[in-house]
């Protein structure tokens, strides 16, 4: 266990090293001037010139990335070039919102997709799987954007069930702000709970074919216990391998989600600091997402044997 965590903690900090230095590469080929942005188009080319300077810009490339990974080991990620605002604090403040909307719909996909999985595959071949597999096939089917244009106008408009937009912080109303998330999660999580609910079938089907299952029942078991203590619970590893393949696509379904219900958080800066060629934020965005990943790959890897004992983490099966 200690060497294989040593082993990815070394591979992921060379994967965070490769993508620092594709970052640092790829966002200053984005097209357009950040000094040139940032002075105005009636500038005079001195106080571009200037800018270009302060920012470090008129550096080597190499120069550049050596100052840029200085910075990032010692926690400095500069300043926003568009507001000139450190770009910590603006992380601070939009980054929250994010992954609580993107943990609120994590956990609305795992409890619809498991609990239709689950009800697919107990009424095979009978109506409460056709209805399952058609609420997965509109969940794959339908984009996001468009559900959520949908559920705004009936839902909040009509109804006046949700609010159409704004947001609450967790720490000023817990109840307020899970009310003002609940619709955008719930949004956010219809991609991911269609997956979720096609594997879990899937794997429980199959699980109820092994020979240990046949041997519980055997042995008198309820076919309820039997169930969910053999077919659900080894069916889990694909749905934690799932959530954390997805993660990624929820964090970029937000930035469409977020602007669509008005939400300040990660996406909509994200979005801001392309459109301004806002270099230090596009840095810190997208390093603080792979950190973000490597993390997640982690904690799957971990939480394998946790769900399966006899998965040991470093692959071999004891």
């Amino acid at each position: 266990m200690a060497r294989y965590l040593i082993t990815r903690l070394w591979q992921s900090a060379i994967t965070l090293i490769l993508a620092s230095l594709v970052v640092f590469i790829g966002v200053r080929q984005l097209p357009g001037d950040p000094a040139l942005a940032m002075a105005g188009e009636e500038a005079t080319p001195e106080r571009v010139e200037a800018i270009r300077v302060q920012l470090g810009l008129n550096e080597p490339l190499i120069t550049q990335y050596l100052t840029f990974v200085g910075n990032m080991a010692g926690g400095e990620l500069g300043n926003s070039t568009r507001t000139g605002a450190p770009v910590t604090d603006l992380i601070a403040t939009t980054l929250p919102v994010t992954l609580w909307l993107s943990a609120y719909a994590i956990l609305v996909a795992v409890l619809i997709g498991v609990a239709l999985g689950v009800v697919a595959e107990r009424f095979r071949g009978r109506w409460p799987e056709w209805i399952a597999n058609g609420l997965a096939l509109i969940g794959l089917s339908v984009p996001n954007f468009w559900l959520g244009i949908l559920a705004i106008l009936y839902l909040s408009v009509t109804l006046g069930w949700f609010p159409a937009s704004g947001y609450v912080p967790m720490s000023e109303n817990p109840v307020r702000a899970i009310y003002h998330l609940t619709l955008p999660a719930i949004i956010l999580g219809t991609g991911l709970a269609a997956v979720i609910m096609r594997q879990t079938r899937a794997s429980m089907i199959e699980t109820m074919k092994t020979d240990y299952v046949r041997t519980a029942k055997a042995k008198g078991l309820s076919g309820g216990r039997v169930l969910v203590r053999y077919g659900l619970r080894n069916s889990l590893i694909v749905v934690v391998t799932i959530v954390g393949l997805q993660l990624g696509g929820l964090i970029s379904g937000a930035v469409v989600t977020e602007r669509i219900f008005a939400l300040p958080g990660f996406g909509k800066l994200t979005l801001d600091a392309v459109f301004t060629r806002d270099y230090p934020v596009i840095q810190a965005v997208v390093l603080i997402i792979t950190v973000g990943y490597i993390l997640i790959n982690l904690a799957v890897d971990i939480l394998y044997s946790v769900i399966n004992p006899r998965i040991r983490v470093g692959g071999r099966t004891s």
